[in-house]
This record gives structure tokens, sequence and C-alpha cells, in this order.
């Protein structure tokens, strides 16, 4: 995957995190961190295949995180530590994130997700396709579908008319 992903896979797995944060303690922070990196890395890849889409989205840039925000209710107006939160939001791709709350809510879409992209690009993504109970007892918000569904029914048919084709065109 095109190193040049990485801010926008940075800012889609700290907006996802914030907006629904794991339990309590390190390593639940840790297991969620690893779903969510997994979850936005696979779906990044899937958005931008090619490193010439990673270049065209650093010049027209990601759209940033305030439709994300209005939709999940969170209020970043006025304060200093919302002016410095503000940075990294511009680099949330909406799409990406949408895409990543799918992957999140249903491993099994994950699994088909991942089939269509390299192995090297999407990296591991174990604990997106096949959750056990320390994943959801990690991050139960991050993989409630209900809670996920604001979020991934912005662009789940994109998602889902893109691996319907790419899947015919393998099949």
């Amino acid at each position: 995957m095109s190193a040049d992903l990485t801010p926008v896979i940075a800012a889609g797995t700290r907006w996802l995190l914030t907006a629904f944060p794991p339990s309590g303690g390190a390593f639940s922070q840790a297991l969620a961190e690893a779903q969510a990196r997994q979850a936005v890395t696979l779906a990044a890849a899937l958005r931008y295949p090619t490193p010439l889409d990673a270049q065209l989205l650093h010049l027209l840039g990601p759209g940033g995180s305030t439709r994300l925000d209005w939709l999940t209710g969170a209020d970043h107006g006025g304060d200093a530590e919302a002016t410095a939160d503000a940075d990294w939001r511009t680099w949330v791709d909406e799409t990406v994130v949408s895409w990543a709350a799918c992957l999140l809510a249903a491993p099994a879409l994950a699994l088909a997700a991942h089939r269509l992209v390299d192995r090297g690009e999407a990296g591991e993504v174990t604990r997106l396709t096949r959750p056990g109970a320390r994943e959801h007892d990690a991050a139960p918000l991050l993989r409630h579908p209900d809670l996920l569904e604001p979020v991934a029914t912005l662009h789940r048919a994109l998602l889902l008319e893109l691996l319907d084709n790419e899947n015919a065109a393998l099949g």
C-alpha cells in the first residue's frame, strides 16, 4: 500500500476510536486500535487501489470529518483543544470511514473485501475478519452494528457495488 495513505489511515482510525471508544484499559485500547486500523487500512486499499489514486487524494484532499462528526453528534466548536483537534480531522476520508464501519459490523463483508486487495497492501486483517470474544469485549461500541449503522449506511451501496463488480470480474 502506498505510504501516501498513512495520514488517511491514521485519521480514520483515530476518528473511529474517538466516536466509538473502547472499553477501559490499555489492552482493550490496543485491541480496539488494531481492529479500527485493520478496517480503515482495508477500506483505504479498496478506495485508493493505485499510486495515482493516492496522489489524487493528496491533490484534492480527503474531505474531513465534518459530516461524520455531525452524524454522530460530536461537537468540536470553540475551545483551543477543538482547534488543535481540527488538524487531524481534515485527513478523515468519509468514504473510507464509512466502508471501515461496514467492515467492522460484518466480518463476512471484510473477508470478501480482503480477497479483492493485494494481501501485502491490506496487511493482516484477522482481528477484523475473525473477531473473537476479546475483540468484541475490547471494542463493544466499535463492533456494534446498530451503533455503526448511521456511518456505515453513508457509502455502503458504493462498497457493495464495488465488491459485486470485482467479484463478477474475477468469477
